[in-house]
């Protein structure tokens, strides 16, 4: 059975990609037709990879990838001339690459096989899927991933080498949006801008986590910005962007939300800050900024020392024979400061994140709750006192304890 389907209506062109996939692997084979009969080869067959030349008439090419975008197989657009544009808008409409008549035979050889590991990567994933959606990983209204399988899938994800060479987004509207529409349009309007294989996980408090595997900087944010295109101008939403690399799971996401913060500060769409987290000497301009870094980290790590891992760690042991059937969990590391509370009922997380300078940004969220009161705020560094962060978190367990009764 042919497993790939070349598309095009000049016979020269059909020859010469015939003579440079020679080489592919010996159970691989190719069938050529035109796009009047493409339609029909593709209701009855086993491919996996089609290759369709693109037409003189751009639109025409790019409603053909939209009929025939499918689960089903990848699809490589095969063009005569480099076009920036009208490739990005075929990734937009459904392919997975692309390469010229006159790419090299070793290129074409390349991104066919690729489409091959990456189908047989995508039946997994789909696989997976249905298994995780029988276990109640997956939200029935959205069929995004529940937060409360994030870290243990994105741990597997992250493993993956695609996925390493990729980005992460924490999206939201913003606070006065939120009063102003459902929170199905930003679902929706995700939807309609990730391909396939990303993965967006619902979180709390109207936030969403995309892992854009195989992807640059600037195609996450072009995502970003095709979500805002869709919502329109009267809702605005807010993203933070990081590199995914070799990170672990809490390293990304307190980068990310730190870009988030940011954002979300700045009013800006988007904000990427992988270089910030880098180290101060790689992304600080002069030395008085450099300077001022360092005193803030120092000041930072001095309220962390002596201010908040003494408070959480009082609060734990004051409040542990004082909360019925509740688990207290707390710890601080050089990433976060984490203060959890755990009942059959709910479950609920106080986060500490530190993105950089003045501020620590604060996020209170919740598990198990129709409808959960999560919380999100920042304030300065010279703030930070015994007496604020312990009304801060005997504030949240107060919360805690009015949720559990009720």
């Amino acid at each position: 059975m042919d497993n790939i389907l070349l598309i095009t209506e000049d016979e020269n062109v059909a020859e010469g990609i015939l003579s440079k996939l020679v080489l592919l692997r010996e159970s691989d084979s190719i069938a050529v037709c035109d796009y009047k009969t493409g339609m029909k080869a593709l209701e009855n067959s086993c491919v996996s990879v089609v290759i369709l030349h693109e037409k003189q008439d751009n639109e025409q090419t790019l409603n053909y990838i939209r009929a025939i975008k499918s689960d089903n197989y990848e699809i490589i657009l095969l063009v005569d001339k480099y076009n920036s544009e009208f490739i990005l808008e075929a990734y937009d409409s459904g392919i997975n690459d692309y390469y010229s008549v006159h790419s090299e035979p070793y290129e074409m050889l390349i991104k066919t096989v690729n489409c091959f590991k990456f189908r047989t990567l995508k039946i997994k994933r789909a696989h997976d899927f249905v298994l995780l959606k029988q276990l109640g990983a997956v939200n029935e209204e959205t069929g995004f991933y529940k937060y409360k399988y994030c870290k243990e899938i994105l741990e597997d994800f992250i493993k993956d080498p695609k996925i390493k060479n990729g980005m992460f987004i924490v999206m939201s509207v913003d606070e006065e949006s939120k009063t102003r529409f459902s929170g199905d349009k930003l679902s929706k309007a995700i939807k309609q801008s990730v391909r396939g294989d990303d993965v967006v996980f619902v979180v709390n408090g109207g936030k969403f986590y995309l892992m854009l595997p195989n992807i640059e900087k600037s195609g996450a944010f072009a995502v970003v910005n095709k979500v805002q295109d869709i919502l329109g101008d009267k809702i605005i939403i807010h993203a933070g962007i990081s590199k995914i690399a070799n990170k672990s799971y809490e390293r990304l996401e307190k980068e990310t939300f730190a870009a988030f913060s940011e954002a979300c500060q700045t009013n800006e769409t988007a904000v990427f800050l992988e270089e910030k987290v880098k180290g101060a000497d790689e992304w600080l301009d002069d030395e008085e900024e450099k300077r001022n870094f360092k005193l803030f980290q120092n000041s930072y790590n001095h309220k962390l020392e002596n201010v908040i891992t003494p408070v959480f760690y009082r609060l734990q042991k004051t409040y542990e024979e004082k909360l019925f059937n509740t688990k207290i969990e707390q710890y601080s590391d050089e990433l976060q400061s984490v203060f959890r509370l755990k009942h059959e009922k709910c479950e609920s997380c106080l986060k500490i994140i530190y993105p950089g300078f003045t501020k620590l940004f604060i996020s209170i969220s919740y598990e198990g709750l129709e409808s959960p009161e999560n919380v999100e705020f920042s304030i300065d560094l010279k703030d930070v006192t015994q007496s604020r962060i312990s009304k801060i978190v005997e504030g949240y367990i107060k919360e805690f304890k009015k949720f559990v009764k009720e």
